[in-house]
């Protein structure tokens, strides 16, 4: 990705923090310390891309690059108020090979959706290096920046909106506000429809896909230097290598079947809605919200990493503020390979509900 972007004469202004090895969902490390979110220094941007929202909510720069495994891109764009796509797995190439796989996906954090999509469409395409590679999309994502009628971006979509994914804990005031968020379609003449797509619980899978994961990249760390490791990476890691790998392909096997779920949901629906994250931006140093404490970051992105389990598109993007003023984000989910059509529906509501204007 960083290669495409020079290639298209991007100026590199510096590079962003991340947890060790991306490993959760917020950002701080022992080598680099806490990463703030710049609405609220006392708050966490989120993770695991925290560094690179943080960097564009406060004005550093109008893009920069995240990767996403299980919500690591949605989750900062959402706790920071800017955008970010995780697009269809495949679509950007990945060289070097994410240790954690087919979870992993590489996508633009910005202030605008159209350059959201100008980024996207700029680090698109094969690689040889990279077997898996898709074609870019036709026509490009870059002509959502263009468009400028709301209505005839969306109207007629059949848009499902699911306000809890199954049964997850939102906070009030993240419901209020993704609610109002929804009517915006409605008015722009989407056909909106209060449902859920049924998918089964898969926190347990997706944790033996990520702790796997995590053993793989650290498999050539020496005792000493796993010693150094962030105490919670630690824990995955020693976890992950109790893992077999009948526990690896169960979880595939789930993954599978959330696909095929997915698939048939979406020959009725054209988009999916949710909240992008169950709360706003908590306390920065925790890996968890404080009622949550001691428990893992996965506990509460129930709203992101079943997409990276189905391998969709799916977008973050502003809609409104708490009553604290932190930033509240709508998730905008798509069949896999509509990426366009879900950059189009990002689009319509940053027509209609501009953001831009609003800094930290």
């Amino acid at each position: 990705m960083t290669a495409r972007l020079r290639e298209q004469g991007a100026v590199f202004v510096g590079k962003t923090t991340t947890p060790e090895l991306a490993w959760k969902g917020v950002t701080d490390s022992p080598l680099t310390g806490i990463t703030r979110n710049p609405w609220d220094l006392a708050t966490t941007p989120g993770g695991s891309s925290g560094g690179s929202a943080a960097a564009v909510a406060a004005g550093m720069g109008p893009l920069a690059t995240g990767t996403d495994g299980g919500g690591s891109i949605r989750i900062p764009a959402s706790f920071t108020g800017v955008c970010g796509i995780k697009p269809t797995w495949g679509l950007v190439p990945h060289y070097p090979a994410s240790p954690f796989g087919s979870l992993a996906h590489t996508g633009p954090l910005t202030r605008t959706v159209g350059d959201m999509a100008l980024m996207l469409e700029c680090v698109t395409g094969p690689d040889p290096r990279d077997w898996a590679a898709l074609a870019p999309p036709a026509p490009g994502l870059a002509d959502v920046r263009r468009r400028t009628d709301a209505e005839e971006l969306v109207r007629g979509m059949r848009v499902a909106y699911s306000p809890t994914l199954g049964g997850l804990d939102v906070d009030p005031e993240v419901s209020r506000t993704v609610a109002e968020a929804v009517t915006v379609f409605e008015g722009l003449g989407a056909l909106v429809e209060e449902v859920d797509p049924g998918l089964p619980p898969s926190r347990h899978e997706f944790e033996v896909l990520w702790y796997s994961g995590a053993a793989k990249a650290t498999e050539a760390l020496t005792d000493r230097e796993r010693d150094l490791l962030d105490p919670g990476l630690r824990e995955i890691v020693q976890e992950g290598l109790t893992l077999s790998a009948q526990d690896y392909l169960t979880a595939m096997a789930l993954r599978m079947a959330m696909g095929a779920r997915m698939g048939r949901f979406h020959t009725d629906y054209d988009l999916l809605l949710t909240p992008a994250t169950p709360t706003v931006a908590f306390e920065a140093g925790l890996e968890s919200p404080p009622e949550l404490a001691g428990r893992r970051w996965t506990s509460w992105a129930g709203f992101s990493y079943p997409f990276n389990m189905t391998q969709q598109p799916a977008a973050s993007v502003p809609c409104g503020f708490s009553e604290s003023g932190l930033p509240v984000g709508l998730q905008i989910v798509g069949p896999r390979h509509a990426d366009a059509r879900v950059l189009a529906a990002c689009r319509a509501f940053e027509l209609a509900r501009p953001w831009a204007d609003r800094r930290p």
